[in-house]
């Protein structure tokens, strides 16, 4: 059997169309974003066929106007959903599967307060929390700074990513709540 032209370029799709198929399931999988290094580490592809099948990712999702895109930051890349459907995604990861209403305050308190000692939030939320706190930290969503005998507390660049917010949006709601909250003490005195 001789190798013609057209049996080269037909391996050749064959292997593009591979490729393309092996990015878009570690996309799919991962839900955060991946750097150069870590593509290459999963997909055993070259940085190159990477890069291309990344350009083609972009181009088909946006020319099939789908809900998903795929997203670059600083050099790493992620598929993720259109911001018009950041709703519903909000609704699953926010549900009672994912965390239970307990969790959800603790997080939300972290989240409004930070940084925050884990101490306050233990003295708040009760003892329970400790077991949400590793919770978030094990999910990467919560950083932790030992200082003495308790920890601080922030938002993970983790926790931006999976709640498809970002930070400014998060200053920007503390800002609106704390204008808000300043104004109705004030009308009670």
């Amino acid at each position: 059997m001789t190798l013609t032209r057209d049996t080269i370029d037909e391996i050749d799709s064959l292997k593009e169309k591979d490729a393309l198929k092996k990015i878009e399931a570690i996309f799919f999988v991962s839900g955060r974003f991946l750097s150069m290094q870590e593509l290459v580490s999963l997909s055993d592809l070259n940085p190159l066929i990477i890069k291309e099948c990344i350009n083609k990712l972009k181009e088909k999702y946006d020319g099939e106007n789908s809900s998903v895109k795929i997203i670059e930051k600083n050099e790493m890349w992620k598929m993720d959903v259109h911001q018009d459907y950041y709703y519903l995604i909000n609704k699953l990861a926010t549900g009672e599967s994912e965390f239970s209403k307990a969790e959800q305050e603790t997080l939300a308190i972290i989240a409004y307060k930070q940084p925050i000692k884990q101490s306050v939030i233990i003295k708040i939320r009760g003892n329970k929390a400790y077991d949400h706190i590793s919770k978030f930290f094990g999910l990467g969503l919560v950083k932790k700074k030992k200082q003495g005998h308790t920890h601080i507390l922030n938002l993970s660049d983790e926790f931006f990513n999976y709640f498809n917010v970002s930070e400014d949006e998060n200053l920007l709601e503390k800002k609106l709540f704390n204008k808000q909250e300043n104004q109705e003490i004030k009308e009670e005195n």
